[in-house]
């Protein structure tokens, strides 16, 4: 009976000890630092996004027709009085005046008149809808007129670049989520279909694959996207956009799909399911898809980044998110406009390019640790 006793709480401390796949996941996972740290970013971004009506001290088009302050330099926030004694934020009101050498307008503080910087204040005159349902007019911060608190600078038409940014946020990063998941259905629809029934089937989805990728990815896309009236709603273009960028970026999942599932078409697993009476979608979609799920999970996460990019070259050259919705490619178009000096006088304007950079190189992190997590041979 003790040597049964012992052999029994052998196995139960075996039993405690051992770990699920998904811990050996996560434990893989946090050995990645880069990843780690790709992931609070992202998760930051998102969140910022998410928030964005909330964070930012203006509404969206605010100043597009009045109160222009073209190309106004990021405000420099204060802590400190005229005495030098440490004070509550504040920021100075703005003078105008035209440089009649260069033509542009130069920008100076007016001591005169000083404006606290108010944390949650009160927009009445500037609702929005938090979560698209609760709606609300406090900002997590502002100013007062006659001031501005343009924290990142002011666009070509006045508009405060900081709050275009975290609105811009949530159009380039979902755009990357929607677009990529749209086409992770398709390539699994087609690349399983494909792979499981081969013949005809195969051939009429490859081709269509070969023929997507015949054509160049940007040149295709710069087609579609001309389709669009001019006159479509900006918000039906954003879903415009994900479609297009969904049905033309699913052919190499498709075929990555197709050749597993071409590998397990005679596995045993499939031998016996078919035996049993299993239909043909019982099949595909609960014996074979799931194990190409550690693929998606990388194909999504390193498929992301790349349709952030595609879509910020499409607002770049205008073939993109529309007025007067904002994503960083738009923002980064502005660069272009004004005068070829633009950049050189008003370098704020490149910073929507630093969040693009910024997610496409948190998104490749976070897919690189993902991808060693979840690779048995890397394990140790």
């Amino acid at each position: 009976m003790s040597a049964s006793s012992a052999n029994i709480n052998e196995l139960q401390g075996i039993s405690s000890v051992s770990k699920t796949r998904s811990q050996v996941v996560w434990e893989q996972f946090r050995k990645h630092q880069f990843a780690v740290f790709g992931g609070i970013i992202l998760f930051a971004l998102y969140v910022g996004a998410i928030f964005a009506p909330f964070i930012s001290p203006y509404g969206l088009s605010e100043y597009s027709t009045t109160d222009i302050t073209k190309f106004h330099p990021p405000t420099m926030v204060r802590f400190f009085d005229e005495n030098g004694a440490l004070t509550a934020p504040f920021v100075y009101a703005t003078k105008r005046i035209n440089d009649p050498v260069s033509f542009l307008q130069v920008f100076s503080d007016d001591k005169t008149q000083k404006c606290p910087i108010q944390f949650f204040y009160n927009r009445p005159d500037q609702p929005y809808n938090l979560f698209f349902v609760i709606p609300m007019t406090v900002r997590l911060f502002g100013v007062d007129k006659p001031c501005n608190v343009f924290l990142l600078g002011a666009d070509l038409y006045g508009r405060d670049l900081f709050t275009r940014i975290w609105y811009g946020a949530g159009v380039s990063l979902t755009i990357g989520i929607f677009a990529v998941a749209l086409s992770t259905i398709l390539g699994l629809i087609f690349g399983g279909l494909a792979g499981y029934y081969g013949g005809w089937v195969d051939n009429v989805v490859m081709r269509l694959v070969e023929i997507i990728a015949a054509i160049p990815y940007l040149f295709l896309l710069l087609t579609l996207t001309a389709l669009l009236p001019q006159s479509l709603d900006p918000v039906l273009v954003f879903y415009g956009i994900i479609f297009l960028l969904g049905v033309v970026g699913w052919g190499g999942l498709a075929r990555t799909v197709r050749s597993q599932i071409s590998a397990l078409r005679e596995s045993d697993m499939v031998q016996a399911a078919t035996s049993l009476g299993a239909k043909e979608a019982r099949i595909i979609g609960i014996h074979m898809l799931p194990v190409t799920f550690s693929l998606l999970i990388v194909g999504l996460s390193l498929g992301i980044p790349g349709a952030i990019l595609v879509e910020s070259g499409l607002s770049f050259l205008g073939r993109g998110i529309r007025e007067p919705l904002s994503s960083w490619g738009s923002l980064i178009n502005q660069a272009q406009e004004g005068s070829f000096s633009s950049i050189t006088d008003r370098p704020w304007i490149l910073i929507p390019g630093f969040f693009i950079v910024l997610a496409v190189l948190c998104w490749q992190f976070l897919g690189d640790g993902l991808r060693d997590a979840l690779d048995p041979r890397k394990r140790q």
